[in-house]
């Protein structure tokens, strides 16, 4: 069987915006469509792992989806007016205490990661939160409904299985944590 060719014209193509929204937009350089945040809207996503080695994840129902899903906390950066100059360790500092009510005594840049490059231009900026303290409640703000759960690293591959088995997405960022399982390094 043969596969037809699919002629690349992207290199030779300019980049249209195809829809803005207030988050997102849809773009499409040649035969390439992809989605961008709006504005250079970026996200900050939070290792938040405690003195006794409890890791903090996020629970939240997500609409693209159609369920809730198991995550770590996380939060963009520079979406709010009068935020657009926002800092990444800033926004993780804010969406750390807003979803799990901790706050970091310390916050470190891990670098800057890209979820899903072949479709979305989006990039993150992992941060681990250090010297942690329940300063509150957490639950995110607005109508979020946030759950936080406070895991024991050794009991994560199970936990997730659990969350999985109840019908949660998980997503793609707990791998970070779940890798020494999967690759039988645990």
């Amino acid at each position: 069987m043969s596969r037809e060719k699919i002629v690349q014209t992207w290199r030779e193509s300019e980049e249209q915006v195809v829809w803005q929204g207030r988050f997102i937009t849809t773009k499409q350089r040649g035969n390439w469509e992809y989605v961008s945040r709006a504005r250079n809207i970026r996200a900050a996503v939070i290792l938040a792992i405690d003195s006794d080695n409890h890791v903090l994840l996020v629970e939240q129902y997500r609409v693209p989806l159609g369920r809730p899903a198991l995550e770590l906390p996380a939060g963009l950066i520079g979406d709010t007016e009068g935020s657009e100059g926002e800092d990444a360790l800033e926004a993780a500092n804010r969406e750390l205490e807003e979803e799990t009510g901790y706050r970091a005594g310390r916050m470190e840049s891990l670098g800057e990661y890209f979820s899903s490059p072949g479709m979305v231009s989006e990039s993150f900026t992992l941060l681990r939160a250090h010297d942690l303290t329940k300063v509150g409640e957490g639950g995110g703000v607005d109508d979020e409904d946030i759950i936080t759960h406070r895991v024991p690293l050794s009991d994560l591959p199970a936990f997730v299985a659990a969350k999985r088995a109840e019908g949660l997405a998980v997503d793609v960022k707990m791998l970070l944590l779940l890798s020494p399982y999967l690759l039988g390094l645990a």
